[in-house]
């Protein structure tokens, strides 16, 4: 006689079975480190093989230094076209806080190098940056790890690709370049200061989060671009809520206007 008992449990199962092994793994954008001076941080990051492009104090906030830094892998990895902002990481000394962030290669690379990324691409700079740090621990600050190659914030929003297209030729102003990184196939990724009264948004929305800044932009072919901020502060703020995204609503074309203006 056919047992539909048995039968209604083994399709139950693997619908069980199914659905939790195509559940997404979540990962962080960031983790925390043990907490230690800037100068300190700055030379354990330099001994484990990083270079530190800059120090720079976001929205004018003289307690936190974020550290721009490169390596070589990153360098390999960001020397494909449209694939420049993947050159660096960050790094974040709260000096008020006591605190360390840090930016998680495996959240960053995976939203930058798109359907170049591989898994293992990250591997290197993660035992780079425990080999600095110390004990790295992911903070909540999470997207399913599937979703970070198209990522957008919602329908209508920006993707990766969606770069907003500066000024042909375009060259950053001595006085707002923070650092400037030369790639292998010809681009430059530039760190510029938008000004501290655009940088400000960061305090409205949560300013532990401001490694974000100094904003970037990639010369490439002879045209500048920039990660639309609609992407790249949503990215930056996984945890960003409909409320806070509307509070913000004028920061996106201030600081287009922003980047266009530290141009000549």
């Amino acid at each position: 006689m056919f047992n539909w008992t048995t039968k209604i449990f083994m399709i139950v199962t693997l619908l069980v079975v199914t659905a939790v092994s195509a559940q997404a793994t979540k990962i962080s954008a960031y983790y925390t480190a043990p907490y230690a001076s800037v100068k300190t941080v700055k030379s354990k990051l330099e001994k484990a093989g990083f270079k530190v492009l800059a120090s720079y104090a976001p929205a004018g906030h003289n307690s936190q230094k974020v550290l721009i830094v490169t390596n070589k892998k990153l360098m390999t990895l960001a020397s494909k076209k449209s694939r420049g902002f993947a050159a660096i990481q960050r790094v974040m000394v709260d000096t008020k806080a006591k605190t360390v962030m840090v930016t998680n290669p495996s959240y960053w690379l995976a939203a930058f190098m798109q359907k170049k990324y591989k898994a293992s691409d990250a591997t290197a700079v993660q035992k780079a940056l425990r080999s600095a740090l110390g004990k790295l621990t992911a903070t909540k600050d999470l997207l399913d790890d599937d979703e970070l190659s198209g990522y957008h914030f919602m329908i209508g929003m920006p993707y990766y690709n969606d770069m907003i297209e500066l000024k042909t030729g375009a060259k950053v102003k001595e006085k707002k370049k923070i650092f400037e990184l030369k790639l292998a196939n010809g681009a430059t990724l530039i760190g510029v200061n938008i000004g501290k009264a655009t940088e400000k948004f960061v305090d409205k929305i949560g300013a532990d989060k401001a490694l974000l800044l100094p904003y970037t932009i990639l010369i490439e072919g002879g045209k500048g671009y920039a990660l639309h901020p609609k992407y790249y502060i949503a990215l930056s703020y996984p945890l960003l809520s409909m409320g806070q995204f509307m509070g913000i609503s004028s920061i996106p074309n201030e600081i287009e206007e922003r980047l266009n203006k530290s141009l000549k």
